[in-house]
Parts: structure tokens; sequence; C-alpha cells
């Protein structure tokens, strides 16, 4: 996965990323592409070559109807066993088992799982903040719905692409964002979990150095960072602005899926 010598590596001008206001609350069925072309209409911005339209994960798992009711959960003698030992309600506990292939790590509060994806992280990826909960009582405190992430964020990615590339005749790409907490360091930050139309990785191993030297190991995650850069600005709890629209990147036409970055198991250090 060498990048091309024809294709600059950095822009050559100024990058903007800007959050799209007016997006309403998501249900499922919603039409997506629609919301974002809407959004992008009556934000005045006209999609150009080479944008890169990035979208909460939370907007995409209820468009799909990823929103599970807890009272249809029934678990199992394994999360009822968890759910003791990290303080958790067995039925969320269930979900994270039926989301993931492996427990990594446990500790009262916290459950630490490979997602089936291949993402390793808190909870599976299930959230319960800014859903609705509560039923009838109406009680915003009741946890009485969980979230999951897309079934393939990839093809979610693919499919949002391709909608908007049909709206607006322009080649466009597509990042899936989710918070994601990593080793050794306090605070999320934005990753790509599902992606379309972008380089993912930029292998610069093989290449030199600015005095010459060999580059073995360096090999940037820019879809990440693109999802971070759109985390800033689109914010992750009141603020209402799920999406954002990235400028000013360099003309790229390569195609990567978002689990091109998943490390092998092979090579985790740390199992």
């Amino acid at each position: 996965m060498t990048t091309s010598p024809t294709q600059p590596h950095h822009p050559t001008g100024p990058v903007s990323v800007v959050a799209l206001t007016g997006i309403p609350l998501v249900r499922a069925g919603d039409d997506l592409v629609a919301l974002l072309a809407t959004a992008l209409t009556a934000n005045g911005i006209t999609p150009v070559a080479g944008d890169v339209i990035c979208l909460a994960q939370k907007i995409v798992s209820k468009a799909e109807g990823r929103l599970v009711a807890l009272a249809d959960v029934t678990p199992s003698p394994r999360a009822v066993e968890l759910a003791a030992e990290t303080l958790k309600d067995p039925r969320l506990v269930q979900l994270i088992l039926d989301e993931s292939t492996d427990v990594v790590r446990k500790k009262p509060g916290v459950l630490l799982v490979r997602h089936r994806l291949g993402i390793v992280g808190a909870h599976a990826g299930i959230d319960q903040s800014n859903i609705e909960h509560g039923g009838a009582s109406g009680d915003p405190n009741s946890d009485d719905f969980a979230l999951l992430l897309p079934v393939d964020p990839d093809a979610s990615a693919a499919r949002v692409r391709a909608g908007l590339e049909a709206r607006f005749g322009v080649r466009l790409g597509v990042v899936i964002t989710d918070s994601n907490n990593r080793p050794w360091r306090l605070g999320s930050i934005g990753s790509a979990i599902g992606c379309a139309g972008i380089r993912v990785l930029d292998d610069r191993r093989g290449e030199t150095d600015l005095f010459g030297r060999e580059l073995k190991v360096t090999l940037i995650n820019r879809a990440d960072s693109l999802a971070t850069m759109a985390t800033l600005v689109m914010g992750e709890t009141t603020e209402m602005t799920p999406a954002a629209v990235i400028r000013g990147l360099p003309p790229d036409d390569v195609d990567e899926p978002a689990t091109s970055a998943v490390r092998p198991l092979a090579e985790d250090m740390f199992r």
C-alpha cells in the first residue's frame, strides 16, 4: 500500500473543517443522504471534488435501526457473571458480548472487549448517551435503550458516498467517526470506523527523511486524523452537529475501508 508518487502527501493550501448545522434528530429508516444534502444546501456549501464528509456513528446507527430496547434482551449466565464483576446491567453486558469476539479486560465500571469489527475498546462501542430513553415514563435517566455500532460501517460509508456523489456530481470521501480511548492516554478522540473514497493509511516506509535516512516504520493513519479533526468541530455532547465537511485536502483517487487500519491479532503485543 505505497502512496503514489504523483499525489501530494500534504495539503498545498488551507484546510477547513465546517460543522453542518440544522440536521434533525435521526430516527430508524431516515434517509441520511437526503438529510446531509439538505444540510449542505442550508449551510451554503456546495461540495467540490476532494471534500470529505464526516458523520457521527450515532446518526448512522439510528438510521439503520441499531437502537435496542434492553427490555427485549435476556442475559445469559456469562453476562450475569460479568455484570456482577463490572457493576453493569446484565442486559447491557449481553449486548456487549453479542457484539464482541473477546473480553480483553474487566474491572468494576469497565468492560474492555474486541468488537467483531476488530476494534478494541470499552463496551463494544455501545452507547446510551444522546439517545431517547424513558419510554412511556419519559424518564431520561432510565437507561432502557442502547445504541449499537452499524453492522458494516464501511458499507454504510460507501452508501452515503454513492448517494451524495449522485446528487452533487463530484468525487467525495466519507468518514464515519466514533469516540475512542487509547491506552496510557486520558480522554477520548475521534476515530474512523467506516470509510469510503479516501486513503486510510499513508504508507511512507521506504521513503527517506530530510537527511536521506530510510523510513522503516512510518505508517500514517489519515482516516483517524480526519475523524479527530471533524470531532473537534462536531462536538460530542449537546451541539447537535453530527456531521462536518473537511475541504482543502489534496486530490486522491484511493478508496480504502476503515478495516484496513485494524491491527492484525498476530501483531498485538499486549494480548
